[in-house]
Formats: structure tokens, sequence, C-alpha cells
């Protein structure tokens, strides 16, 4: 059979480009004299790379970073291979043949990335240090392995545990760092991600790798004047309903109407990453009306109170958008806030 076309969706996701131009423009100014590429990974944290990518792109950025290479084929619809990176390296042959043949760089993270990745032809490549971290990366003990060696490597980097906190783990990464970087003959040199932006310029080098600042998210307080909100979701009213004092809500009952209410049911749940720690105590926006979630949030579904807001089927109603808020109000970090948006979204 033919399939028609989709009918409007009922989840919509309003993505400011001019915001996200302004923040990444703010992040590569603060930078100082370094360059700030872009984290794209996780579909640019949730919010989609068919629309951040070519808005980063514009914007001036020319280093992207991913972290599986099932990310790279949407990104290269927008910009040349040598602009991507992959974090997670060339784990067997068939990642590094498909390294090659895109020209994606990657950053190799052991020993054995990169006796593979010389096996394979060598070439240039990017080279992740461990400085205190403990995930990815390099011993400062194996750099002077002849396979790390015999790299050519473009791009040395690390990436801090803690840049968001005053502690002295900062300095203590950057002093490791520091020394990998007598030990390896890199072109460039990237150390800091979103936070170590605002560590200073010594933590900044040839290139910073902001993530979660491109998008709206505040990781660090002296951010909060530089960085505006990028993604605007919305979600359309499915039904109003009247319920009378004594009626319960939602799954389990946990809220209990005390007086007449009227009641909107909206077309989000957790599987739309709306979860049910963050619908306690939150408000969706109409106009300006503010409609307090009632009872437990369900996959698909939230319930309002509309008060006397004239809300009706249909309506589309505006959902908290601000990072710092939601993520005070709920413990959910702000990565997760964004990223696990799901796919329901019609991303505008």
């Amino acid at each position: 059979m033919t399939i028609p076309d989709e009918p409007p969706r009922s989840l919509r996701l309003r993505i400011d480009r001019a915001a996200l131009t302004a923040n990444w423009r703010a992040l590569d100014r603060l930078s100082g004299n370094a360059i700030a590429g872009a984290a794209v990974k996780a579909d640019a944290y949730g919010l989609g790379v068919d629309v951040a990518v070519p808005t980063l792109r514009d914007a001036g950025a020319r280093h992207f970073f991913l972290a599986h290479w099932s990310e790279v084929p949407p990104v290269l619809e927008h910009v040349e291979g040598s602009a991507v990176c992959v974090l997670f390296g060339t784990r067997n042959a068939d990642e590094a043949a498909f390294a090659r043949a895109t020209g994606v760089i990657p950053v190799i993270n052991s020993l054995n990335q990169a006796q593979l990745w010389n096996e394979s032809g060598g070439g240039t490549c990017h080279l992740m240090v461990d400085s205190g971290i403990n995930r990815l990366g390099l011993a400062l003990s194996e750099l002077a392995d002849p396979a790390v060696q015999a790299l050519d490597v473009d791009i040395l980097m690390s990436h801090l545990a803690s840049a968001e906190d005053d502690t002295p783990q900062n300095a203590q990464q950057l002093g490791v760092f520091q020394e990998a970087v007598a030990q390896v003959g890199a072109r460039r040199l990237s150390l800091a991600n979103s936070a170590g932006i605002m560590l200073g310029h010594d933590y900044h080098f040839d290139m910073t790798r902001p993530g979660i600042a491109l998008f709206g998210g505040i990781p660090h307080p002296d951010l909060a004047n530089h960085i505006a909100q990028v993604a605007y979701p919305r979600a359309a009213v499915i039904q109003t309903r009247d319920i009378s004092p004594g009626d319960a809500v939602g799954y389990n009952a946990t809220w209990v109407a005390e007086h007449p209410t009227r009641v909107a049911i909206v077309s989000i749940g957790y599987a739309d990453g709306f979860l049910r720690m963050m619908g306690k105590g939150s408000a969706l926006q109409h106009e300006e009306h503010t409609l307090p979630v009632l009872g437990r949030v369900s996959m698909d579904m939230i319930a309002v109170d509309v008060g006397n807001s004239g809300v009706k089927d249909g309506d589309f109603l505006d959902l908290p958008g601000d990072l710092g808020k939601i993520s005070r109000r709920s413990g959910l970090s702000q990565y997760e806030i964004l990223t696990i948006l799901g796919d329901r979204f019609d991303r505008e």
C-alpha cells in the first residue's frame, strides 16, 4: 500500500538556531586564542544533528566530536569527514576501514588501538591520554611505546572529570596533561570541555570541546550570562475533562482533587524524556497561565490542572525548558534531561 504523509505530530521541539549560533560564538570567544569545537554526540545531545550540525558549521565550528561510528553518516551529510572525530577510536579492522573510507579521524585510546591503526596503514589520528578520569585514554606510562610514537597525532587530548567544581583535581589533571604533551609529538592540544573553558587560559590550549553549553546547559555558574536556551518543547492536549472532589488522577492515585478541577491530558510522558521524577512540583505553561502537573507521569501522557485558562483539546502547551531549573528540581543532570528526549518530537 502507499502510505500517505504523516499527520502533524502532537509533540514539537523548536530549536532556536540563533541561540545555538550565539552559544557557540560565546564559547569560542571565552576560549581565548583556542578555537571551540563542538561535541554533537548522542544526536547533538538529543536535539538532532540535522539541525545542530549545519547551524554550528555556519556559526564557525570546524571540528565535530562523536562517540559511536554509527553516528557518523548523518553528520557527513553536512560536513567533510576530516571535520569529524570519533571518540571511541578504532576497535577493529572494520572501524579502521570505515575511518579511511570516510576520512573521519579516530581518537586512539589504547595501545591495542594504536597498534591496529598503524597496522591498517596509519595516517592522521587524534590521541586521548587519561589524566585522572579513568575512562578512555592511555596512561602516561604507555606514551613511550613504539606504537604510540609511530602515530601521526593531530590533536592530543584529555578530559576533565570535575571542571564544574572548585577542586584540586583540575590542577592535577592539567599537570598530567602537560607531562603527556612533553612525550607526544602532536600538532594541537585539547583539554577543556564546556565547564573547563571557564577555568581559564591555562586549560584552553589550541582547541576546546564544548558540548552541553552549546545546547543551553550551564555546567559552570560563570557561564550563566553567556548561554541562552536552545530547546523549546511543546505538547498537545489530547483531551480535557472535569473532575469532582475525591476523584483521583493517574496511576496509584497519588493526587486526589479537593475541589472541582478542569484537567487536560497532554501527549508527553516518560517515553519522551519527561520522567516521573520531573513531574512532581512542575508545571506547563499556556500563554500567561501556569498549569501544574497532577499525579504521576505515564509513558505517553501527563495530566495538568488548567484552571480557568481556557485550554482546549488540540492546544499546544509549553514544557519546562530551563535545564538548570529542571535539574535542580528533579535531581537529573542537565545532560540527562536533553539526551533522554525521544524521537516522537517534530524538531522544528
